[in-house]
């Protein structure tokens, strides 16, 4: 039996620019630090065909054929994995701590402990978190053919806070931050799932399709965003939390420009509670159109706990996460 697991992230700015072909054209910028909520897959080699369960989604498959590994909308990233790395008959079990559709990076998450597993399968335990994360990138963009950037696979292959700078390559920062600074971040930042899972692909490819027809308020959120990430990181590592909650909404609002779906009415009416409770800034994890927003708050976090908990969110535990994937 193998088992992997790896984090989630939270990104506190510049999302979207690592998303070609912005980020091949231009280069991006993300600035986001890896959380324990934890994606973990488990694989037990042995019988006669493919068995997939997906714990957090309820879903079961049985694969006898290779036919049957076609994509249809079930389970296709463990599918894509089976494709990708011809694994031999096994069991393939997966589960994930953050909500489905979260916006928390969880499908990077689950690319990386998936090729974490597979080439554990074949021996091979000692691939650098780097390659591990351009490969699972590979296995979600290329073989699953869903549209998405690279920094939710490299936050959950290296965990930490980093900035990543996208282009040809990925240039890899990790951010000097204050222990102290990054502990009082854990108690203030409010971490909301608002229920509305959403499938960040369909938004993603809607963007950049708009990007590719040079849309002029699309290239220019973009820029914006990439923007705010530069400042970002150098706040985080200033220990400054007012710059810091004030460039959250900073990159909110030019996230919302790039597409009229990306802020819900919920959303919208979330954050007004969370400004009268406190906050200092927020915005959506990942895409947004639903999924997760966290806020940083100033004063009492219960308070704001709490008043984000009668607006229906669920409110996720934080605690950062130092640990990239993991095998065992």
């Amino acid at each position: 039996m193998i088992r992997a697991s790896a984090p989630v992230r939270l990104d506190f700015a510049g999302g979207w620019t690592d998303v070609a072909p912005y980020s091949t054209e231009v280069g991006g910028v993300v600035v986001n630090a890896a959380i324990a909520l934890r994606a973990e897959v488990t694989l037990e080699p042995g019988g006669t065909g493919h068995r997939l369960e997906s714990r957090d989604l309820g879903q079961t498959l049985s694969i006898d054929h290779a036919d049957q590994l076609a994509p249809d909308g079930r389970l296709d990233l463990l599918k894509a994995a089976i494709r990708r790395f011809e694994l031999p008959p096994c069991r393939l079990i997966t589960r994930s701590e953050a909500p489905p559709g979260s916006g928390l990076g969880s499908s990077g998450a689950l690319d990386v402990a998936l090729v974490a597993a597979s080439l554990a399968v074949f021996g091979n335990r000692a691939t650098p978190p780097e390659e591990i994360a351009e490969r699972a990138w590979e296995l979600e963009t290329i073989e699953a053919a869903l549209a998405g950037g690279k920094q939710d696979q490299f936050a959950a292959a290296l965990g930490g806070f980093h900035r990543f700078d996208f282009g040809a390559a990925v240039s890899i920062r990790p951010l000097r931050i204050e222990p102290a600074f990054a502990e009082w971040l854990e108690h203030h930042l409010i971490v909301c799932y608002t229920g509305q899972s959403r499938v960040s692909s369909d938004t993603i490819r809607r963007v950049m399709d708009r990007y590719a027809s040079r849309d002029r308020a699309v290239v220019l959120a973009l820029s914006n965003l990439r923007a705010t990430a530069e400042e970002m990181a150098e706040a985080l590592e200033a220990g400054a939390p007012a710059v810091v909650g004030r460039l959250l909404s900073v990159n909110w609002r030019h996230q919302c420009a790039l597409d009229p779906a990306i802020r819900t009415d919920g959303m919208a009416k979330l954050e007004q509670a969370m400004d009268g409770a406190g906050s200092l800034g927020g915005k959506a994890a990942g895409a947004g159109a639903g999924g997760t927003m966290f806020f940083l708050v100033e004063r009492d976090p219960a308070e704001a706990a709490r008043a984000a908990r009668e607006q229906g969110a669920m409110v996720l535990p934080l605690r950062w996460s130092a640990e990239g994937v993991r095998v065992w």
